[in-house]
C-alpha cells in the first residue's frame, strides 16, 4: 500500500517510509558569539552568511544574551543594502507576560510602548534586561521570505528574559518589514552599551 504525505508543496506518495524526503529541515548557517560586542550582524554573502532566496524561512536563536549595562532593551533591525544601513520601516505588535520571583505580581498585557507603527527604529525583542551575573535573555526570531521583492517581510519572535527587577518575562513581538526590497542583513544590539556575552545562531528552513 502506498504511503501519502501531505505538505505545503502538494501531495507525495511513496511505497516506503525511507523514500519520503524530509521537509521543513533546519540547516545551520552561522554562529556569532558576543564578547563586549556593540552589535552582532548577519549579512548575506559575508563570512559564510546566507540570507537570500536559498531558503523561504530563516530562524535566529539566541541563548544567554547578557548585557553589559543594566535595564536595557535587546533589539533588531533589517537592511536592504547589504548592511550599510539598518532602518527598514517596521509595523509590529508586542505582548508580554511576567511573574515576580515572589509570586506577588503577574500579568499578561499588550505593551503599546514597545510596538512600532511605520517606524525605522530597532524593534525591541526584550526589555529591561538585567546585567547581574546570572541574568540574561534567550529566544528565537522567525523571518519569512526575506528575499521577496513582491511582498512585505513578516517576522515573529518569542523571548524569555530575566528582568533586572527579578521577574521572569516572556515577550511576543511580531510584525513586518514594510518594504518590497529584499532584506539581506539583520543586526542585533542593546539599546545602550554592549552585548557582554551570548550566542546567536542562524538557520535556514527548507
Amino acid at each position: 500500500m502506498a504511503l501519502v504525505k501531505l505538505n505545503n508543496r502538494g501531495v507525495r506518495s511513496a511505497t516506503t517510509f525511507g523514500s519520503i524526503s524530509a521537509l521543513g529541515e533546519m540547516t545551520f548557517i552561522k554562529k556569532l558569539t558576543a564578547s563586549s560586542s556593540a552589535t552582532l550582524s548577519f549579512v548575506d554573502g559575508t563570512s559564510d552568511v546566507v540570507l537570500d532566496s536559498t531558503y523561504k524561512e530563516y530562524l535566529f536563536t539566541w541563548k544567554h544574551i547578557h548585557p553589559a549595562t543594566d535595564n536595557v532593551q535587546f533589539s533588531f533591525q533589517g537592511s536592504t543594502d547589504g548592511g550599510s544601513s539598518y532602518g527598514v520601516t517596521i509595523t509590529s505588535t508586542f505582548f508580554r507576560a511576567y511573574n515576580y520571583e515572589g509570586g506577588t505580581d503577574a500579568a499578561l498585557e499588550y505593551d503599546a510602548s514597545e510596538d512600532l507603527a511605520q517606524s525605522t527604529s530597532f524593534q525591541i525583542l526584550s526589555s529591561q534586561c538585567g546585567n547581574d551575573n546570572d541574568q540574561s535573555c534567550s529566544g528565537y526570531l522567525h523571518l519569512f521570505n526575506p528575499s521577496s521583492t513582491t511582498f512585505v517581510k513578516h517576522f515573529i519572535a518569542k523571548i524569555n528574559n530575566y528582568h533586572q527587577g527579578d521577574y521572569s518575562m516572556n515577550f511576543f513581538p511580531a510584525g513586518y518589514f514594510n518594504s518590497t526590497s529584499a532584506i539581506d542583513a539583520i543586526q542585533f544590539k542593546m539599546s545602550s552599551g554592549n552585548i557582554d556575552a551570548g550566542v546567536i545562531k542562524l538557520y535556514g528552513i527548507s
